[in-house]
């Protein structure tokens, strides 16, 4: 991950707080929501790999997600998770060298139709976007996933896939509900630019931007990564686009609280990066 040009204000060296308590729901209740954890994990930080791998592994099984969508992922953690994993969930993957983003779609919940990869044509990080359609109760989604390009420099680069991800998601068909999350690297005055429709919403803002779920790549609080300047970013956002066809269910959002807030063992976080876990609703 790339450094800022200067560090923030004194206000911003905080403790990592206790991760956000989900709150009790019934079996019926929990059944009725799309749950979805989207995560940068950070697989090209060789230190501590197995355990933070491990790490992962025990907050999917944990929070139980419908849909994981990941980003940095690479071979060894792939091969580490399918033995842990893939009895419950189907893996969609986004490449196969280097790095790359992967969906995990849990097999009692969700039901892959179709999925596809669209390369960024001018990227030079091999970045893409990673589509999958499926059924969750009766309902069609859209799901994507993207690893937008890095570095304050490259922010040309970055705002031309962050466009083609909002005219994709707003060009799906009528009936689908469209749910984007990932690493977009955005800058909030990047983000300002944008003309971004008003059937697009940005989960954050849409739950009255909580300032507990503000900053998902945060070096005050995580540090994985040794940065000259401290800084702290919502990297990592969740967008939505309702399904607009007359009759079908509309999806609203439910919750949100960021994941991986605590140290493991071996002294280090399960990513540099904290997940976004959050849970939906159709209305």
């Amino acid at each position: 991950m790339e450094e800022e040009e200067g560090p923030c204000s004194s206000t911003n060296a905080t403790q990592v707080k206790a991760p956000v308590e989900r709150e009790e729901k019934t079996e019926v209740e929990e059944d009725d929501k799309l749950s979805l954890l989207t995560w940068n994990i950070d697989g090209l930080d060789g230190e501590e790999q197995p355990q933070r791998a491990r790490g992962l592994c025990s907050y999917i099984l944990e929070y139980s997600p419908d849909v994981v969508l990941l980003q940095e992922m690479v071979q060894p953690y792939i091969r580490f998770m399918h033995k842990r994993l893939a009895t419950n969930y189907t893996f969609i993957e986004g490449g196969e060298i280097g790095y790359f983003t992967t969906m995990l779609l849990k097999k009692t919940r969700v039901t892959l139709l179709d999925s596809k990869i669209l390369p960024f044509r001018y990227s030079r990080m091999m970045r893409n976007l990673l589509i999958a359609q499926v059924m969750f109760r009766g309902q069609k989604v859209c799901l994507m996933t993207s690893h937008f390009e890095s570095c304050k420099d490259n922010s040309g680069e970055r705002m031309r896939q962050f466009n083609a991800v909002i005219k994709r998601m707003s060009m799906a068909p009528d009936d689908f509900t469209v749910l984007f999350g990932g690493d977009t690297n955005l800058r909030d005055y990047e983000v300002a630019t944008v003309e971004i429709p008003v059937s697009i919403c940005d989960l954050w803002e849409q739950l009255g931007e909580p300032e507990k779920c503000r900053y998902t790549w945060d070096t005050w609080a995580n540090t994985n990564k040794e940065m000259r300047f401290k800084n702290r970013l919502r990297f990592d956002r969740v967008y939505l686009r309702r399904a607009v066809k007359d009759g079908v269910p509309r999806m609203e959002p439910h919750s949100m609280a960021l994941v991986g807030l605590e140290r493991l063992k071996c002294g280090r976080y399960t990513s540099d990066h904290w997940g976004i876990y959050c849970t939906f609703s159709f209305e």
